[in-house]
């Protein structure tokens, strides 16, 4: 059923929710600072990167408060879809990192179906069990519910971007590219570092049942995304560049008058 049929909310142009309309989810159209700086280790590419979601408060509330994008699945979070991989060095790191995963730690360990299945546009994704990815240990497994990789990851002190699908553990930072050609006939690859809201998702991300980026009670953690996403941050940008951007981010909270602030965050 589509979102406009299960909750009743208005909607805009082409069937586009209008902002606001979703709970405690602010609209998706609102005011953000943006900063751009050369790549300290690549003179072909400029980092494109948003002050006001980096800066801001989210946090992820699997567990504890998630809504999941899936009605009646809270516990899947965002789980629900399986994980499209990247290319084929993400499959096969997953993979390889899967067959470490023993049955007391994985509630779907070596099902008959394997671990991976093509999808329709000829792409590969994790396989999904039960209506959620292979990887998800249900509420109630003795062995912990949550994303079995991540939480082998945890046991082992490493980060859980060694072992995850790369989709996942960028979520809900995007990355996107673009090579632009600039006005003395010299081109720059643009690399923009962003929220990945409801958009990132393509048209289907307008009927998810709630996601977290825009919700207002997903934002009032402790530490900005900058810092609580360090690790991700510098997989993505690098040490170099993340370094820079983590000083700009600085100089954008200590402003006298905070500039376009996330309104999903905290007065």
């Amino acid at each position: 059923m589509a979102a406009s049929e299960s909750t009743g909310k208005a909607r805009g142009p082409a069937g586009i929710p209008r902002p606001g309309a979703r709970g405690d989810e602010v609209g998706l159209d609102f005011a953000r600072a943006w900063v751009e700086f050369p790549d300290p280790a690549d003179g072909e590419q400029v980092f494109r990167c948003d002050l006001t979601w980096l800066t801001s408060r989210w946090n992820c509330l699997f567990g504890r408060g998630c809504q999941g994008i899936v009605p009646g699945r809270a516990g899947d979070g965002c789980c629900s879809l399986g994980a499209h991989f990247a290319d084929q060095d993400d499959e096969d790191r997953v993979v390889a990192q899967a067959a470490r995963l023993t049955p007391e730690t994985w509630q779907h360990h070596r099902g008959p179906d394997g671990i991976v299945k093509n999808t329709r546009n000829g792409g590969r994704q994790t396989r999904i069990v039960d209506g959620a990815c292979v990887f998800l240990n249900r509420p109630g497994f003795p062995g912990g519910e949550g994303c079995a990789l991540h939480a082998l990851a945890l046991r082992e002190g490493r980060e859980p971007l060694e072992l995850k699908p790369d989709v996942c553990w960028q979520l809900p930072i995007r990355r996107t590219y673009e090579w632009v050609e600039r006005p003395d006939a010299t081109r720059v690859l643009v690399v923009t570092i962003t929220e990945y809201d409801r958009r990132g998702w393509g048209s289907g991300g307008h009927d998810l049942h709630w996601w977290c980026t825009e919700a207002r009670s997903a934002h009032g953690a402790g530490e900005p995304v900058y810092l609580s996403y360090r690790p991700e941050l510098i997989a993505m940008m690098g040490r170099r560049a993340y370094r820079e951007l983590a000083e700009r981010c600085e100089r954008h909270l200590a402003a006298a008058l905070p500039v376009a602030p996330h309104p999903a965050d905290p007065a």
